[in-house]
């Protein structure tokens, strides 16, 4: 019985996504055209994996040969890496099981990336410290080299804590840009942070309706754009 309930609700998803989801093939972000990630692992056609990961993705194949710092265990769960990844809690053969402020690795990055992950620092904890993203960011900031640059996505919604940390800029990007969902169908435009700042979290679609993708360098200057 649990089994055929089960095929049925796998039978309906991939039936949304071929007719509803995939002929929505693609967004615009800064100006260039990416492919949305409609991909049967965490049912990316229906949240906001579908464009945080190829815009990381991006950012990633840019940045090839370069030394490569990833916050969360994301990448390799839809293609081979070969960076270093950090995750405190998953297993997985390769992935360095540290808590990331007390990460020490000895050695700078050229690129940190961090696909939702920092939502999660210090709110998914018990006890709960709202501040403890703050001291994730700032050690991370440390491991840049001097020309590096952190890369994040952060979905709003999710973590109120940190919705209000980038609200009052105690968050400091470089630079600060936001996405924002559209449609029952996944269908995401890029937009201001006025227009996302109060988005929810599994009210309207199924988890985040806004993700903001924030730029870090050793410089704090932040740039809402």
């Amino acid at each position: 019985m649990i089994r055929t309930i089960r095929n049925w609700v796998t039978t309906f998803l991939w039936l949304f996504y071929f007719t509803i989801v995939r002929p929505s093939n693609c967004f615009v972000f800064k100006g260039e055209s990416y492919p949305y990630l409609y991909s049967y692992n965490n049912f990316t056609f229906l949240n906001e994996r579908a464009v945080e990961v190829p815009i990381i993705r991006k950012i990633w194949h840019q940045n090839a040969g370069r030394k490569i710092l990833e916050v969360g265990n994301v990448l390799s769960q839809y293609y081979p890496v070969e960076h270093d990844v950090l995750d405190k809690y998953e297993r997985v053969k390769g992935v360095i099981n540290q808590d990331v402020v007390d990460f020490d690795p000895r050695k700078k990055y050229d690129l940190i990336i961090c696909i939702s992950t920092l939502e999660h620092v210090g709110w998914d904890e018990q006890p709960k410290d709202p501040e403890k993203v703050l001291r994730a960011i700032n050690k991370l900031r440390e491991l840049l080299d001097e020309q590096g640059e952190m890369i994040v996505t952060i979905p709003l919604g999710y973590n109120p804590g940190i919705d209000d940390l980038i609200r009052k800029g105690d968050i400091q990007f470089t630079e600060l840009r936001c996405l924002k969902r559209i449609s029952g169908k996944n269908r995401w435009i890029e937009t201001k942070w006025e227009e996302v700042e109060r988005s929810t979290y599994n009210n309207h679609y199924p988890r985040a309706e806004g993700i903001v993708i924030g730029k870090i360098l050793k410089k704090d200057t932040t740039d809402f754009t």
